[in-house]
């Protein structure tokens, strides 16, 4: 059976190489255009934007080469955040929106990511007739005319939509008392994020947003908060912003330079809501990697947290099946549906900063009442991955799980790229979970280790 080249982040290599050689990209972009109008029963619309690493631009001109030999119209929305193309794919509207980045890795990676008109990922059905289509070796015509002379026109407008959109969320939200340090990343926010928030009256102090093709994500963003962390504390500011490459995720620093992540803006975002009847059925979504501290302080207040698997789309999921209204990941992906089904860090820091104007406290007042857990974290390297009730380790996790109680959390899986067991626990006591965490480690060793 064929490798599976779609992930829960699209499609996602290193650029020039398969599967973003120059051949495939070109049959990625025909088979999408070839199904599309099968189902739809017309030539599709397809927007497509880029962040800002060298191979975007000729990665884009692939997609729409092959693209428009299957009988679509491409509109280019040149360098923009991931949310921005699932915005004016649902806007535009569009029939799919393809994003080319490769978030938070480095410059010569890249990725091709497909959003349906509703902003949601495409659909598994449709990714799997594309991945047949690149392993039967589609055929696409060497060449296709695409009339450029009015790109930069169209990149303009569009860009343009959804900064529109943006400032809209932040209709009536007085900025003109907050200063803000923005780490751009290099990346996609680069112009958009500085340009919306200096719009919106705030002290804009923006860091890394002069892209060169190279420097995306490089030693800044959301990886490297340490220069954000240092720049909020010189400049006094009231707070810091720091996006990856593709803006759909978010990271924070409060007044004293501490990180604030996705948990601690989950915290913020769900007594915020809560305080205003918003919180639909008192409920957050996110990860199994959310921290303990975050689902004690929501009990607190009566807020039940639900846990998916890692990723956007597991949280996205939840979040339509169970009408909740917030969710998302310790990483910075905060989703709020009512507005975007797309994560979007802009978004969140739009959100985080009607939190401060309105309650009238600062990040750091706000991030008061969650407390982060010690947390361990054990890689075991393993020769086989059998499911773990099948290794007689049932009666060690449950004493663990026993003597965590409910201020505690084991959680066990394999990595689902590398021959690895992982053990992470959760506790208050950081020596006793050093301890647990070494034990079970050491009985999957004797199991199935391949040490």
């Amino acid at each position: 059976m064929p490798e599976k080249l779609f992930g829960t982040d699209g499609i996602r290599g290193k650029a020039g190489e398969f599967p973003l050689d120059r051949a495939t990209v070109r049959i990625v972009g025909s088979s999408l255009a070839s199904h599309l109008s099968q189902r739809l029963g017309h030539q599709p619309t397809i927007v497509i934007g880029r962040d800002s690493r060298e191979s975007g631009r000729w990665v884009e001109e692939e997609l729409i080469l092959g693209a428009t030999a299957a009988g679509a119209q491409c509109k280019s929305a040149g360098v923009i955040t991931t949310p921005g193309v699932a915005f004016l794919a649902r806007s535009l509207p569009a029939d799919a929106g393809v994003v080319l980045s490769a978030s938070h890795n480095p410059y010569y990676d890249n990725g091709i990511k497909i959003f349906a008109p509703t902003g949601q990922k495409l659909d598994d059905a449709t990714e799997r007739l594309i991945e047949a289509d690149i392993f039967a070796g589609l055929e696409v015509a060497a060449s296709i005319p695409h009339n450029l002379s009015n790109q930069s026109a169209m990149e303009a407008d569009l860009q343009g939509r959804y900064i529109d959109f943006l400032a809209g969320i932040a209709r009536g939200l007085p900025l003109q008392s907050i200063s803000l340090v923005v780490d751009c990343a290099n990346g996609a926010a680069s112009n958009l994020a500085p340009s919306l928030f200096d719009r919106l009256g705030a002290k804009v102090i923006a860091i890394s947003n002069t892209p060169d093709g190279r420097n995306i994500n490089l030693d800044c963003g959301s990886l490297h908060i340490e220069t954000l962390c240092d720049r909020v504390i010189a400049e006094n500011a009231s707070l810091g912003v720091a996006f990856d490459g593709d803006a759909d995720r978010a990271l924070f620093v409060d007044r004293r330079g501490s990180l604030v992540d996705g948990d601690g803006a989950l915290w913020v975002l769900a007594k915020y809501l809560q305080g205003r009847n918003q919180l639909d059925h008192n409920v957050v979504v996110a990860t199994v990697m959310t921290n303990i501290g975050l689902e004690i302080a929501l009990r607190s207040r009566g807020i039940r947290l639900i846990r998916t698997d890692v990723g956007d789309k597991f949280v996205l999921d939840q979040l339509l099946l169970t009408g909740a209204s917030l969710g998302g990941e310790q990483s910075g992906h905060i989703i709020y549906p009512r507005l975007s089904l797309a994560g979007d860090g802009i978004i969140t820091t739009l959100l985080l900063l009607r939190s401060i104007i309105e309650d009238g406290k600062s990040l750091d007042e706000l991030t008061e009442g969650f407390e982060r857990y010690p947390q361990i974290l054990l890689n075991v390297p393993v020769r086989e991955k059998r499911p773990f009730e099948e290794l007689g380790l049932q009666n060690l996790i449950s004493e663990i799980e026993q003597k965590l109680g409910n201020r505690g959390r084991l959680l066990l899986r394999y990595s689902g790229t590398e021959p690895l067991a992982r053990v992470m626990i959760e506790g208050e006591d950081q020596t006793q979970i050093n301890q647990l965490a070494h034990e079970l480690a050491g009985a999957i060793n004797e199991s199935i280790g391949s040490s």
